[in-house]
């Protein structure tokens, strides 16, 4: 396949005849959704099924029928009191979770590195946050979130009504979900797992336990990133009465389309019942395969493969290892560069890049000709010479270096509801910002709405532009200029 596969995809100016081309090529997807364009669950066409609530359909709404009985039937699969069909995604899941367990101005104690739709959440509800940090691996990302510090900060902010942790991280990272919610119990609040990347841990013992098997009382999932299933399906589960049913059912009223697919809703069923007819078979060839990959990678020189045993079980408690993190290591590439180089020369679609690393998603629909393809193209940047010019590798961006806490100067509502002043970047030190800055993916802010510029975030900024990182959140598309709180 030509290397100029970009330029004849750009010449298209219908975004359907683009996806056909490009289904056309030999690009790989390691990267979601989890179906990683295979239809195993054989669906029909989708303008044969594409319905409204018409008779004997139900209503996801007000299910009462044929929905009712889906939800019933997931709700057994993965041992919850209930469960929600959501076709908006795992974001309006947690948008819905944490505004059901709060009141208006109540407290939210999360993990930074949660996604932005809590950070929405916090501003639709005007909630104050308090942040938990991960702990650091010595492969350069973020590790688990201690239960200690939960403990801390519960008995330092009493005031606290619901903890928030993201588990699994965008790279796989679990925290200790049974400790936390443990001491999260023990104060009486409940805990809200997004685990929209472990949807597959309840059907095989080779990955972390589930949330809901530790404790958590509301968990959301993503069946979309990790199992055969179209893009924007999740499910919510509330597992216990720390939270009202009733309240998540109204925030589900107001954050789900009053329009739900049928087609994704038809994808979600049939998903389930593939992972309980075929998903033990299915998994136990799918972890063999990457029990096997992992194993050929320990002959790499260069490049380096995380590998939860190099873990401390204070700084990575358990790891799905279908998160493949592939460090550029001693070869002289950035992770952006080792990202285009693996696109552009083997044709291996990545998740994404950060600063000194590549995520590579795998799922049990992978073929074993992708990841042999994946490990060749490994083998072969491994025993090349250096690419870059990059001299120093301590320039290479660790997410412990890209993610700290900003200084709070107010609430994300109270930021977000101020007058405005667009300034300069540069300019902007010392101010509120009332703007995210992220990078994407995953969408972890560097800055939130009511956080204080520096210039040591402003460098940091810098070096994740100037290493190809893509930098988003800020209404100028240039990332030139940011809205912050008017003085």
């Amino acid at each position: 396949m030509p290397n100029n596969i970009f330029y004849t995809l750009q010449k298209s100016s219908y975004l359907d005849q683009k996806l056909q081309a490009y289904a056309d090529t030999d690009y790989y997807p390691f990267h979601m959704p989890g179906h990683k364009r295979t239809d195993k669950l054989m669906l029909p066409s989708p303008y044969s099924i594409d319905i409204t609530e018409i008779d004997g359909f139900d209503n996801l709404h007000h299910p009462e029928g044929i929905l009712k009985e889906a939800q019933m039937r997931a709700a057994d699969i993965f041992n919850a009191n209930s469960t929600f069909y959501l076709v908006n995604g795992s974001t309006c899941g947690i948008l819905s979770a944490i505004s059901a367990a709060l009141p208006r101005g109540g407290t939210l104690l999360m993990s930074r590195n949660s996604h932005k739709a809590a950070y929405h959440a916090a501003y639709l509800r005007e909630l104050e946050t308090i942040y938990l940090l991960p702990s650091v691996t010595e492969f350069g990302i973020s590790g688990s979130i201690p239960p200690a510090h939960v403990a801390q900060a519960l008995e330092e902010f009493p005031q606290t009504g619901c903890v928030f942790i993201t588990s699994p991280t965008y790279d796989g990272v679990v925290s200790d979900i049974q400790a936390i919610a443990n001491i999260t119990h023990a104060h009486g609040i409940p805990l809200i797992v997004d685990e929209a990347h472990g949807a597959h841990f309840m059907f095989s013992e080779k990955f972390p336990a589930p949330a809901l098997r530790c404790g958590a009382d509301i968990v959301i999932q993503s069946l979309h990133k990790t199992l055969p299933c179209l893009t924007q399906t999740a499910l919510l589960h509330v597992n216990s009465k720390r939270v009202e049913e009733s309240l998540v059912k109204r925030f589900l009223d107001i954050y789900q389309t009053s329009s739900p697919s049928y087609l994704l809703m038809a994808s979600m069923e049939k998903c389930l019942r593939f992972m309980q007819e075929e998903g033990l078979g299915q998994m136990a060839e799918f972890t063999q395969m990457l029990s096997h990959l992992y194993k050929k990678t320990e002959s790499l020189r260069r490049l380096k493969i995380f590998d939860k045993a190099s873990c401390t079980p204070e700084n990575c408690f358990d790891h799905d290892f279908s998160k493949i993190l592939i460090s550029v290591g001693t070869t002289g590439l950035t992770g952006k560069e080792l990202y285009d180089s693996l696109l552009q020369t083997y044709h291996l679609q990545m998740e994404m890049s950060s600063g000194h690393y590549v995520t590579a998603l795998s799922s049990l629909m992978d073929r074993e000709n992708g990841l042999k393809r994946l490990f060749a193209a490994l083998d072969d940047i491994d025993h090349k010479n250096r690419f870059s010019d990059l001299d120093n590798p301590d320039q290479l961006l660790t997410t412990e270096m890209i993610y700290q806490i900003p200084k709070p100067g107010m609430s994300i509502s109270m930021a977000m509801e101020q007058h405005t002043e667009l300034l300069s970047l540069k300019a902007s030190t010392g101010h509120v910002s009332q703007e995210y800055i992220y990078l994407y993916p995953p969408g972890i802010p560097l800055v939130a709405p009511g956080e204080i510029m520096t210039g040591k975030l402003l460098h940091t900024i810098s070096l994740c532009q100037e290493q190809g990182l893509s930098v988003e959140g800020l209404e100028d598309m240039e990332n030139k200029k940011i809205k912050v709180v008017k003085m």
